[in-house]
């Protein structure tokens, strides 16, 4: 078995909070086992380009509160180029990297398995997104942190819309997936979910805010996610078949941002401690995730081939919670 050397840390795609404390904990476990650790910049930039920072134990203090990520990220069409893939192997012999690990979102992971099949390094995922849409694990890094902070925000918008008397709808991510939504929906008590994965005629939707004001809820709070369409449109019909005052929110890139929750934190440092301990045992090509409260990996092209499904009943509950 190949001994590990030399470590690669890279994060890649959209930013999620708790990108700085697996960057660390990855730094910190890995040079404990005497291994060294390059932190590529700008996400696969950095492995096109050769740039790079060796990251040590102290060059890491001070960033576990941190959101977003001290290596940065940015968009990459090139690396999806077989000219950008060879690019990024000869970045990765160049500087004798014997194990990836790549801290992102299941974009970011079909990216490490196409690297995967271009060279002996080898890759494991740290799933983080605050999307929480990775095949498998129950949880990514950065999806509490996100939760909370649009709970926060449609907590004190719900104070208006009880003292107005009005409807509000209010946008959070989610343009393919609507765990985000699901879970700030049902956490913040809203009357109305939307979700992309359970497509709902807004005729239904207006019905159900009808019967709300005939049961004399004169306000409610309607969660959407970005990926049910144009919310100002919804907004206006709504108005005009309820007679409502209907206003909008459209929470926005506020929600990667922020403080980790200790709950993200600690996520954070438990998949990198177990990604540095895949490497040292030679494993790669894997991808950690949380599985009913244990801390495993499964097959890189297992996670990026498979879908995780949204509880919709879920969906049934807060229904039946917003009678």
């Amino acid at each position: 078995m190949m001994q590990m050397k030399t470590v690669g840390v890279v994060t890649t795609g959209g930013d999620a909070p708790g990108m700085n404390a697996a960057i660390r904990a990855v730094t910190r476990v890995a040079t404990a086992k005497s291994l060294q650790v390059l932190g590529f910049e700008r996400g696969w930039e950095g492995l096109l380009t050769n740039t790079f920072r060796h990251l040590t134990p102290r060059g890491v203090g001070g960033i576990i509160q941190l959101g977003g990520t001290m290596l940065h990220t940015a968009r990459c069409p090139e690396f999806k180029t077989e000219e950008g893939l060879q690019k990024a192997v000869h970045t990765l012999n160049l500087n004798k990297i014997d194990g990836l690990v790549v801290i992102g979102g299941d974009g970011s992971f079909r990216g490490a398995l196409d690297l995967s099949k271009r060279c002996e390094t080898k890759m494991i995922g740290i799933p983080a997104t605050i999307d929480n849409d990775v095949y498998g694990t129950d949880e990514t890094i950065g999806f509490d942190t996100t939760v909370n902070t649009a709970v926060t925000e449609i907590d004190k918008i719900r104070d208006t819309a009880i003292s107005h008397e009005r409807i509000f709808i209010v946008e959070v991510m989610g343009r393919q997936r609507g765990f985000l939504a699901l879970t700030v929906g049902l956490t913040v008590g809203a009357e109305i979910i939307l979700v992309p994965e359970d497509h709902c005629e807004l005729s239904e939707v207006v019905e159900t805010l009808k019967e709300n004001s005939r049961k004399g809820k004169k306000a409610g709070i309607v969660v959407a996610a970005e990926g049910c369409g144009k919310v100002i449109e919804i907004a206006q019909v709504i108005e005009e078949e309820t007679g409502s005052e209907v206003r909008l929110s459209i929470l926005g890139y506020a929600q990667r941002g922020g403080s980790p929750t200790a709950r993200s934190r600690l996520l954070a440092i438990l998949f990198a401690e177990k990604a540095v301990n895949l490497l040292c045992e030679g494993q790669g090509n894997r991808a950690v995730g949380l599985r009913n409260g244990e801390v495993t990996s499964i097959a890189l092209e297992e996670s990026t081939s498979g879908t995780k499904p949204l509880n919709k009943n879920l969906l049934k509950l807060a229904d039946m919670l917003a009678t």
